[in-house]
């Protein structure tokens, strides 16, 4: 039985943070159109930083978890989308993935290591956010270019 929808996976290393962002755009504007996961190479849970500047968009990133890649063994993926350079780097061989975009997006916990105030640590988790979320309102557009480049 063939998809009605092409399959997307977003990856990056710790699928804490970026690729759940993006994940969660993707479900929220894009939902139509697309089957989204996201995955890490090396998942260690959902960032709380990243869920609460998700929720401002009102987006409930909460039913959310950290999933390696391996996780999704036997899903055939239209597009794997990396977020990360250690992500692309790292990037698996997926049977039947038609296609890989990589976009990268600065690491939002690693920009707030040095703040002083939560409300400092949270700026580059929300600029970060606006980002991907630019992104991912033109990823239709994106990936078709992409396909036919």
């Amino acid at each position: 039985m063939t998809r009605q929808r092409p399959r997307v996976l977003f990856l990056c290393t710790g699928n804490a943070c970026r690729s759940q962002m993006a994940e969660g755009f993707a479900r929220a504007h894009l939902g139509d159109a697309f089957e989204v996961h996201s995955a890490g190479t090396s998942p260690h849970g959902v960032d709380p930083r990243a869920a609460t500047v998700m929720a401002e968009r009102g987006i409930d990133l909460s039913a959310h978890r950290s999933k390696h890649v391996d996780d999704l063994h036997g899903l055939d993926f239209d597009w794997v989308v990396t977020v990360c350079d250690r992500a692309a780097e790292a990037c698996p061989v997926f049977p039947g993935a038609a296609r890989r975009l990589h976009r990268s997006f600065e690491d939002p916990p690693r920009l707030a290591r040095e703040a002083a105030t939560e409300a400092e640590a949270l700026a580059p988790y929300r600029r970060v956010r606006d980002e991907i979320e630019a992104f991912v309102r033109t990823l239709p557009e994106t990936l078709a270019q992409e396909h036919t480049a």
